[in-house]
């Protein structure tokens, strides 16, 4: 590994739900009161939610070890309030009520500003931080990373049960978050100007209430010098949010090493193909990144390591990163096992008990 290795961190939110599955509003206290030995804890946007961030990370190893000791301490202080962790896209129960907007000044402005887009896009994400040494080479990876966006979704799709039923989507999530008016796929920027002149419009015209609310799939992030990706669900286990986070530092390594990239995206096109990626997960057929036809979301993914392998080889990843992929296509992802285990009572209960249940907190990659 080279001491230039690109760095990144991994955030994490999660849904906070009572032993019975149902939405809780004990998030901020569950916050509270864990210990943070490494990386950081925060509230969310709702109180049935908590957030996990890593510190810095250079490795593989380091990132899993840093999400699972914080998943463990998030479940531990969870379970002391008679809650539980659910990492999943989606709540999988129906709901009586809206969820508490945490007491947060930003928040509850949001909560007026935004109404009930702010009540009902009720989801939980993973965010990858890739660093970058400016904001114009931040640009330039956000160009060419494009038109992977609809292969990297489904190695984390993990919310095809919402609100009781199947959603018949690997990643509802997806579009629950897209009504927000700043959210979905970036567009392609001539320059570092065209990003601030579209991110100074939607100010201008309150679509926005800060630069915070900039939730392209991918967008420079304003507090670190990184291009952070938000677009996935938040992954069933560890490991799997550890595997996007290398597929994505692997892609960024090779974008910044060449000037080789696939061809351009119209945002109409890129749109529609991020659309059948969560609708169809890896199980499915998704949009090749070279050529725009659909494939088996398999056959992509292996083109996706095969695209990234040197960058990969480099920061030693590749091993993981085909053992991770390897165990997805045996396995399945998150949404796999969740509409697997619902089709067996059709019972929702049962695919909290999934989520909620599994020893992912033991340190397990894959479960």
């Amino acid at each position: 590994m080279t001491d230039d290795v690109l760095t990144f961190g991994v955030e994490e939110e999660f849904f906070v739900v009572d032993r019975d599955g149902r939405l809780s509003q004990a998030g901020d206290a569950v916050v509270e009161a864990a210990d943070e030995k490494e990386g950081e804890l925060q509230q969310e946007l709702t109180r049935s939610q908590a957030e996990s961030a890593t510190d810095i990370c250079t490795t593989h190893d380091e990132a899993e070890r840093q999400l699972t000791t914080l998943r463990a301490e998030l479940a531990r202080t969870a379970a002391g309030r008679d809650c539980r962790l659910l990492p999943s896209g989606c709540a999988p129960l129906a709901e009586t009520a809206l969820p508490t907007i945490t007491p947060n000044p930003r928040y509850e402005r949001m909560s007026e500003h935004f109404g009930a887009t702010a009540r009902t896009s009720h989801t939980c994400g993973c965010h990858v931080h890739i660093a970058i040494p400016d904001r114009e080479t931040g640009i330039r990876v956000i160009d060419h990373v494009r038109p992977f966006l609809p292969a990297l979704l489904v190695v984390t799709a993990n919310s095809s049960i919402c609100d009781g039923y199947d959603t018949g989507y690997a990643s509802w999530r997806y579009q629950q978050w897209n009504r927000w008016p700043s959210a979905g796929s970036p567009p392609r920027f001539d320059s570092l100007d065209h990003y601030e002149s579209i991110v100074d419009a939607w100010l201008r015209a309150g679509a926005i209430l800060d630069r915070a609310m900039v939730y392209w799939d991918v967008r420079l992030s304003e507090k670190q010098p990184t291009v952070e990706f938000r677009f996935a669900d938040v992954a069933a286990t560890p490991g799997e949010a550890v595997l996007l986070a290398m597929l994505i530092r692997g892609l960024a390594g090779t974008i910044l090493a060449s000037e080789r990239h696939p061809t351009d995206l119209s945002n109409e096109v890129l749109r529609a193909q991020i659309w059948r990626a969560s609708r169809e997960g890896l199980s499915g057929r998704c949009p090749h990144f070279r050529t725009g036809d659909l494939a088996p979301a398999k056959d992509v993914l292996d083109d996706v390591v095969t695209f990234a392998a040197d960058a990969l080889e480099e920061t030693g990843d590749l091993e993981f990163v085909r053992d991770g992929c390897a165990r997805l296509i045996t396995g399945g992802t998150g949404a796999d096992r969740q509409r697997a285990r619902f089709e067996k009572r059709r019972c929702a209960e049962d695919v909290v008990d999934l989520l909620a249940g599994r020893p992912v907190f033991q340190g397990s990659s894959f479960g």
